[in-house]
């Protein structure tokens, strides 16, 4: 088994090209190896279409040809009934003979019971392969099964003297074109993206994909009394968006409304009720209020900062924020700092 990390790896590198459009499914990648060659791959494209291990176990048209291949997979194969057939009773119909497997499904609907079940039928299974790559690969969709909330990107841009905001600034961006622009990629990346009250009414954000291809992820804010008005691009109906208030509000045009209590711990009731819609990930773009809501209550996964060549002297101070420092990258005139929670 020489080749396992080989391609454990290149099924690693199929499965990102899913990132964006699997959610709430993970992103999943699978390789056919025969004697050293690679005989077929497959991810997983989109929620609702075949599963890496059925592309690649299709694009076989000699099916003598599984009698000494191994299929590696960045995920455990799935053993229940979705909206596809199961992986695993699919790989036992064509009697492949060896299955590597990155990590174990954290999902209570597989957990183990797909690597049990192709043991049961007498294929050889080797568990964990890079099991840390396999992990990060899908960090968001173990943290919502773990620890039952989505994965928590904190993100903001401030000055390199400290600040996020001065009345001195010319216009409300502090960052440079490139950081603006990755800010939109990471948008298309991820399923929602939540900002205050403030934000809205300050910089009237449209919270879009705009200078990248790619979905919109949802709005979300934070309006206590439904103070924002219509005449707000968040309020446009363009795209899904959640507002949680204490008020009854009937539903609009791609606009929910949802009642939670103000005396009560409100990020806890944000999660619990993203969780159980199946939003997998969540962009906190501030502002500084609800930014540091999140730090206080340590719940956050990772920071993404833009630290920006530009020196305000004063202003709105940028959150403090520990953490292990995971990569710094120069973008023009600005660093990005990327920090994991401890």
């Amino acid at each position: 088994m020489k080749y396992k990390e080989i391609f454990m790896r290149r099924a690693i590198q199929l499965a990102k090209n899913g990132l964006g459009f699997t959610s709430p499914n993970p992103m999943v990648g699978c390789v056919i190896e025969r004697n050293g060659l690679v005989l077929s791959e497959g991810w997983h494209y989109k929620k609702g279409m075949y599963h890496a291990e059925f592309l690649a176990i299709h694009n076989v048209k000699n099916e003598y040809l599984f009698l000494d291949c191994t299929l590696y997979v960045t995920l455990e194969p799935c053993v229940h009934f979705g909206e596809t057939s199961p992986c695993v009773d699919l790989i036992i119909r064509k009697n492949i003979p060896r299955v590597i497997v990155g990590i174990e499904d954290p999902c209570d609907k597989v957990k183990g019971l797909g690597i049990k079940k192709l043991r049961k039928y007498g294929i050889e299974v080797i568990e964990n392969v890079l099991i840390n790559q396999c992990r990060i690969l899908n960090k968001r969709f173990f943290t919502f099964y773990e620890k039952k909330r989505p994965y928590i990107i904190l993100k903001w841009a401030q000055s390199d003297d400290g600040f996020i905001y001065s009345e001195n600034q010319k216009n409300n961006w502090i960052s440079g074109i490139h950081a603006r622009q990755l800010n939109h990629k990471w948008r298309s990346e991820e399923d929602g993206i939540l900002v205050g009250r403030k934000t809205v009414l300050n910089d009237n954000p449209k919270l879009n994909v705009r200078k990248w291809f790619g979905k919109n992820p949802i709005r979300i804010f934070i309006d206590q009394k439904l103070s924002i008005s219509n005449s707000y691009f968040i309020m446009d109906g363009s795209q899904h968006t959640i507002i949680f208030t204490e008020k009854s509000e009937e539903n609009q045009k791609n606009i929910e409304y949802i009642k939670i209590s103000f005396k009560e711990k409100i990020i806890n009731q944000i999660l619990n009720f993203l969780h159980k819609k199946q939003i997998l990930s969540l962009i906190v773009e501030g502002g500084k209020e609800t930014l540091e809501h999140f730090i206080k209550e340590n719940i956050w996964d990772e920071s993404r900062i833009f630290v920006c060549e530009v020196v305000l002297k004063n202003g709105l101070k940028a959150p403090e924020i520990e953490g292990i420092i995971s990569k710094k990258i120069n973008l023009d005139k600005d660093k990005l700092i990327i920090k994991l929670s401890i």
